[in-house]
């Protein structure tokens, strides 16, 4: 790595923190985008540069989480049905207490939950997060094992109907987790203790989904 790309890693980490900082202190709606970069001590046009949405600065690892699920299913091992790598990859969350899961601490979920602007933000996340698993699952095949409708997909571009609907009912088990632990976290709850009350819970969401969906192994 260069040191002008080193240099732009660095300001973005700071500008980061400094606005988590402040989000914290003083509320995601009350912070000003030119209070952040005084506190970075640069412009505010760099500020806007590195994070064009203020919602970004707060949720600035966006770009994965919406990635994720689909990441899963393109990565998974040869011959595992996408529904049991997601299954995997959600109790390494549980066990690893991700971020992504919905383990962010006490002062972001707090942070969120005062937040309509935040909270809109994550909805629209956890939407594009679907979408990406949608065309995931297409790409291995029809939707994780359900035959599409005759016609299905024909009439535009994008995942069929199958494909869709699996990851629309997988999405939506992964939101209800995900504000499941933001819940208990602002309840006072550590994250081992989350996660020993969250993984019965998971596995029985998991099995409704495998009775769901079909076609996949337990």
């Amino acid at each position: 790595m260069g040191l002008r790309e080193s240099k732009k890693i660095e300001t973005r980490r700071l500008i980061s923190d400094c606005a988590a900082r402040l989000f914290q202190e003083q509320g995601f709606e009350r912070t000003t985008i030119a209070e952040i970069a005084a506190a970075a001590r640069v412009a505010r046009k760099t500020v806007t540069n590195y994070f064009p949405r203020k919602e970004d600065l707060a949720l600035d690892q966006h770009e994965e989480f919406t990635a994720e699920l689909a990441r899963v299913v393109a990565e998974r091992e040869p011959g595992e049905p996408p529904l049991a790598a997601l299954g995997r990859a959600f109790r390494t969350a549980l066990v690893t207490h991700s971020p992504a899961a919905g383990f962010t601490g006490v002062g972001f979920a707090r942070m969120v939950a005062e937040s309509p602007t935040l909270g809109a933000r994550l909805r629209e996340l956890h939407e594009r997060r679907e979408e990406a698993l949608a065309r995931a699952l297409a790409d291995a095949g029809g939707g994780g094992g359900a035959a599409e409708p005759s016609g299905a997909g024909d009439v535009e571009e994008g995942p069929g109907i199958a494909a869709r609907a699996t990851a629309a009912m997988i999405a939506a088990a992964d939101r209800l987790m995900f504000r499941r632990i933001q819940e208990l976290t602002l309840a006072g709850r550590t994250d081992d203790e989350i996660e020993a009350l969250l993984t019965p819970e998971a596995d029985h969401v998991y099995g409704m989904l495998v009775a769901a969906v079909g076609g996949f192994p337990g």
